[in-house]
């Protein structure tokens, strides 16, 4: 304790130049070479590290970014170590001009970025954020070489940055040794450890693909990575600069933050997208994938100097992403993206709610989608070919270096030989949509145009807009389709027969989805119709078909669940979960398995299945109000949970249910079962 103090005191009074603000100025990290191991039943990571540093500016001390981390076994002579709030500081007299290395170990206990969910465990450092599990740099700007080495289980895959060198037992565990080549920002380390297996590709180019996937997934590999080789060449050759690192791995795990993240060689992304020939037509992960891969370059190969210009990561990976898109499903589907983005925008903005993208605290829809509208804007503005030259320029000044908006601008104007300034203040910093330019864009799509002409009737009559609807459904688009069948809502079903016979016989499954979800009473003239939606390849339209039947053909109930019986849907099993409930609601059907379906739908809201399963289940259970002990401590566990939008849900449900007494008893019942956290969590809400 006494060594501590007096470690604390020096850190104090040897703390002088740097301060806790940005070092970059007096040092450059070159290179961290870790190894790490994970101990799942503690929550905890114990790791080695070595720094290699360049000296800039003679200096008295250094920090490393740490949060709540203990360190041990310092190997630099002369310098003292010492773990202080948020980061660890090496003080010691730190020469000019001079490299060094430092060796130590570590500990720490990550309240988040690096998770335990089931028998996976991954890493999520978005923005600053690797810190909480290794001793690494929040600053963006100071890039780094990561080679990585992770300890896992034999039983284990290990996942990471950069290229494996090689797999070493010792102690009935494997060392995964992990290299990078080139430099990055450190809250794109990451790793990924669980039950996978891979299938490996190679790109046009030569790049190797590497795909992962959970055993039990399997036969979901081709729809889930469908068109990723087709993406890959798709984007080298648009973006006209080589794919900047050694390999490309993608890998789905549980209980996931967001769609995906691009860490460096290394995306993770979220098992909701992994997905069967069916689910793909509903859901599928091509844009998330294609958006990911984008930030290989955009965000990581030229990284953003500070929040300000974020727009320069998420607007070209949206950007880009639709592009990809666009090769594979069409300029139709292109345009009508776009359109949807700008219906959002202009919504935004209309609310008084519109954001410049130079805002660093903007929203996601700004930072994605108007960055995406900007650059598509400035594309048409200079034309393709100077676009193109542009955007090439940029990524090959500034490679593995961080950037600001003006870097990018900069190489526009030299390619285009433009005057910037109008759609700077246009799509930059202005804060309101410049509705009426998108407008104007969108109209170069014959396609827009003529769905605008569909959607104008909207206050027409029936009567004066028969034929035309007539026309639209009889050989129709995707999406002009659905829109004439959103303008059906509402309209005398005598007078609307024949037009649902013709969307139906067009065999449309976006038009006949749109069914599925707008025709509220189902006539007996389209009841064979309808019916044939529960043979429909989409999960969305099997779901809201069997659930209409179901509801307004009573004596064909039985019939109904059994042909829909062993069908799961999508990755939240939407359903079979629906499935449940119906066979339970219905006193006539299976009454001999009631408790096994019930036992079922209990048993999706336990801790043992992905959050997408379990906020359906709790819905359901609540619905059904046939709460218990098991599900009320499930209730708890997911009140905790580190998804927060998840955990949100989970809290507000929690709070009705303990202003029933019955309930609450239960949930106090079962304390001493609950973990800590989720002890903490309910005493607190009790002394509300």
């Amino acid at each position: 304790m006494k060594n501590l103090v007096v470690l604390e005191w020096l850190v104090l009074m040897f703390v002088t130049q740097i301060g806790m603000g940005q070092q970059t100025r007096f040092v450059d990290f070159k290179k961290i070479n870790a190894t790490v191991e994970l101990l799942p039943s503690e929550k905890k990571v114990i790791g080695t590290v070595r720094y290699t540093f360049e000296v800039l500016q003679k200096t008295d001390s250094i920090y490393l970014d740490a949060v709540n981390m203990s360190v041990s076994k310092v190997a630099l002579e002369g310098v003292k170590a010492v773990a202080v709030k948020n980061k660890i500081w090496l003080v010691g007299s730190f020469e000019e001009e001079r490299e060094y290395t430092t060796f130590f170990e570590y500990q720490a206990s990550p309240k988040q970025t690096l998770y335990f969910t089931g028998d996976q465990i991954w890493t999520q450092g978005q923005g600053k954020y690797t810190s909480h599990w290794l001793p690494s740099l929040d600053d963006m700007n100071d890039k780094i070489e990561f080679d990585l080495t992770v300890v896992a289980p034999s039983t284990k895959m290990v996942i990471a940055n950069g290229k494996l060198q090689s797999i070493s037992e010792s102690n009935g565990k494997n060392f995964w040794k992990y290299d990078m080549k080139k430099p990055m920002a450190s809250y794109l380390v990451a790793f990924a450890i669980g039950d996978f297996e891979k299938q490996s590709l190679t790109s046009s180019s030569g790049v190797p693909l590497e795909l992962y996937y959970q055993v039990k997934d399997k036969t979901k590999f081709e729809p889930t990575y469908r068109y990723t080789k087709e993406i890959f060449d798709f984007l080298e050759t648009e973006i006209e600069v080589s794919y900047p690192w050694q390999n490309y791995k993608q890998v789905p795990v549980r209980d996931f933050l967001y769609a995906g993240m691009e860490n460096t060689t290394a995306t993770i992304f979220s098992e909701a997208f992994v997905v069967d020939s069916i689910g793909f037509n509903d859901r599928n992960f091509v844009n998330v994938n294609a958006h990911e891969l984008a930030h290989q370059w955009f965000g990581n190969l030229v990284t953003e100097a500070e929040g300000t210009h974020h727009w320069l990561h998420e607007g070209f990976a949206t950007y880009y992403a639709l592009l990809a898109e666009k090769e594979l499903f069409g300029e139709d589907y292109y345009y009508w993206k776009l359109f949807q983005s700008a219906e959002q925008l202009q919504a935004l903005s209309d609310n008084g709610k519109g954001e410049s993208l130079l805002n660093p605290k903007a929203s996601s829809l700004t930072f994605y989608e108007k960055g995406a509208w900007a650059l598509h804007i400035l594309m048409e503005q200079i034309g393709e070919e100077a676009f193109k030259i542009a955007v090439k320029s940029y990524l090959k000044k500034h490679r593995y270096k961080n950037v600001i908006t003006d870097d990018f601008l900069t190489e526009v104007r030299a390619a285009s030989g433009q005057d910037l300034e109008q759609f700077e203040a246009d799509w930059l910093v202005q804060s309101a949509f410049k509705a009426e330019q998108a407008y104007k864009s969108l109209l170069r799509s014959p396609f827009i145009t003529s769905y605008f002409k569909v959607s104008a009737l909207r206050g027409t009559s029936l009567k004066e807009k028969y034929i035309q609807m007539e026309t639209e459904l009889s050989f129709p688009n995707d999406y002009s389709g659905q829109e004439a069948i959103y303008q059906l809502v509402g309209e005398p079903l005598s007078e609307t027969v024949s037009l649902y016979k013709k969307a139906f016989k067009s065999n449309n499954l976006y038009v006949r989805q749109a069914i599925a979800l707008s025709l509220e009473t189902i006539p007996k003239e389209l009841k064979k119709d309808y019916e044939s939606l529960l043979d429909d390849a989409s999960y969305t339209t099997k779901e809201a078909a069997l659930y209409n039947l179901w509801t307004q053909f009573p004596e064909k109930r039985g019939g109904y669940l059994d042909k829909m019986e062993g069908i799961e849907g999508f990755q939240n099993k939407n359903i079979r979960q629906l499935w449940l409930v119906l066979a339970l609601v219905d006193p006539d059907y299976r009454s001999g398995q009631t408790n096994e379906f019930k036992e079922e739908l209990e048993r999706y809201t336990s801790s043992d299945y992905s959050f997408e399963i379990r906020e359906s289940a709790f819905g359901y259970v609540n619905e059904l109000k046939i709460w218990n002990v098991a599900t009320l401590n499930s209730l708890v566990n997911a009140a905790v949970h580190h998804s927060w939008r998840f955990r949100k849900y989970a809290r507000g449900l929690l709070d009705q249910l303990l202003k029933n007494q019955d309930y609450k008893a239960l949930i106090l019942a079962g304390m001493d079962s609950f973990s800590e956290k989720e002890k903490q969590y309910i005493k607190t809400k009790l002394e509300e």
